[in-house]
């Protein structure tokens, strides 16, 4: 797998579980039933556990930068090589 592919799915997996606990909590209708009180403590732990998922998936073959501004920087000035 190329750095950019490693990037990719490590943003793509922090993107969708990020975005899909915040849909889980903040939509009606969902399951989360914590109330209001307890849904930023949700919401920040399951980020973390995206970041984590994200930087264990691309941290071995790209070095988990997990921006495309930082990976396309380090390209151009040829800091990583495809």
């Amino acid at each position: 797998m190329g750095i950019i592919l490693a990037e990719f799915i490590g943003k793509t997996l922090l993107i969708l579980l990020g975005n899909g606990v915040v849909a889980s909590c903040l939509l009606k209708n969902t399951k989360c039933d914590f109330g209001e009180s307890a849904q930023w403590l949700v919401i920040t732990t399951a980020w973390a556990f995206a970041v984590f998922v994200g930087v264990t998936v691309a941290g071995p073959i790209s070095g988990a930068h997990l921006n495309p501004a930082v990976t396309l920087s380090l390209l151009i000035t040829q800091k990583i090589y495809l």
